[in-house]
C-alpha cells in the first residue's frame, strides 16, 4: 500500500474510531446523567485503549486488513438484517445501563465487574488472534479472491472464532457497566449469531473450496463441546 493510501486509510481509521468513542460516552453518560459513572469510564478503558493500538499495529503490519475491518455494509439480506438488530441491541444495552446507574435500578458486586473486565481482555485478545491467523477476514460476509479455508489456529478449535470472542466481548459488556438489566438486554446477541453463522456458512459452502471438508474436520461452529 502506497503512502498516500496508507494516510488515507489512517485518517478514514481515525474518524471512526474518534466517531465511536463519542457516540459510545453519549450513550452512556447522556442517559447515567452525569459524567461520574466510573463503571462507564472503565468500559471505554478496556475497549477504546485496546482498539487504539490494535489500530495501529493493523496500520503498519496488515493495512489490506484494517481496509477490510472499516468495511461495514452488508450485501446479503439475512445479514443486513443481523447486523441492524445486533446495532439495536447494542444501543439499548447502553442507554439501559446508564438509565440503570442513574436510578440505581440493579447492583453488580464488584467481583463480577471485575471477572466481566477479563472476560473483556481475553475475548479482545482472542479477537486479534483471530485477525492474526485470517487475513480475509472482514467485517462482511463475502468470499474474496484466492480465499483459501483457515483450519490451523483457533480454527483448529471451532469453525467461527471471531463469533465466539465477539459473544464473550458482548455478554461481558453489561457487567463491566454493571447492569443486570443490560445484561438480559444483551442475551439476545447470541441468538443472532447463531442466525448469522447459518446463513454465512451457507455460502460458504457455495463459494469457498474445501470449506466442506473444514465443517467435516472440525465440528463445532462457536462454543466447544456444545455447538
Amino acid at each position: 500500500m502506497m503512502y498516500a493510501d496508507r494516510r488515507k486509510l489512517a485518517l478514514n481509521a481515525a474518524i471512526k474510531y474518534f466517531a465511536g468513542l463519542i457516540i459510545v460516552a453519549v450513550m452512556l453518560f447522556l442517559p447515567a446523567g452525569t459524567l461520574r459513572y466510573t463503571n462507564g469510564w472503565l468500559f471505554i478503558a478496556l475497549l477504546f485503549i485496546p482498539m487504539f493500538f490494535l489500530g495501529i499495529f493493523l496500520l503498519i503490519k496488515s493495512p489490506q486488513l484494517l481496509e477490510k475491518r472499516l468495511q461495514s455494509k452488508e450485501k446479503r439480506g439475512v445479514q443486513s438484517k443481523v447486523v441492524a438488530f445486533s446495532g439495536i441491541a447494542f444501543m439499548l444495552s447502553f442507554i439501559m445501563a446508564g438509565i440503570d446507574f442513574r436510578f440505581g435500578f440493579s447492583s453488580v458486586p464488584k467481583a463480577v465487574v471485575f471477572a466481566a473486565s477479563v472476560i473483556l481482555l481475553v475475548s479482545y485478545g482472542l479477537y486479534a488472534e483471530v485477525m492474526r491467523e485470517n487475513i480475509y477476514l472482514s467485517r462482511t460476509i463475502e468470499v474474496q479472491e484466492n480465499q483459501k479455508v483457515i483450519d490451523t489456529g483457533l480454527y483448529a478449535v471451532v469453525r467461527h472464532p471471531m463469533y465466539m470472542a465477539t459473544v464473550l466481548l458482548f455478554l461481558s459488556i453489561p457487567l463491566v457497566l454493571g447492569s443486570w438489566i443490560s445484561f438480559v438486554l444483551m442475551l439476545s446477541y447470541p441468538a443472532v449469531i447463531c442466525v448469522r453463522i447459518r446463513d454465512e456458512e451457507q455460502l460458504l459452502e457455495k463459494e469457498l473450496q474445501g470449506y466442506s471438508e473444514y465443517k467435516n474436520k472440525v465440528k463445532y461452529r462457536l462454543i466447544p463441546f456444545i455447538w
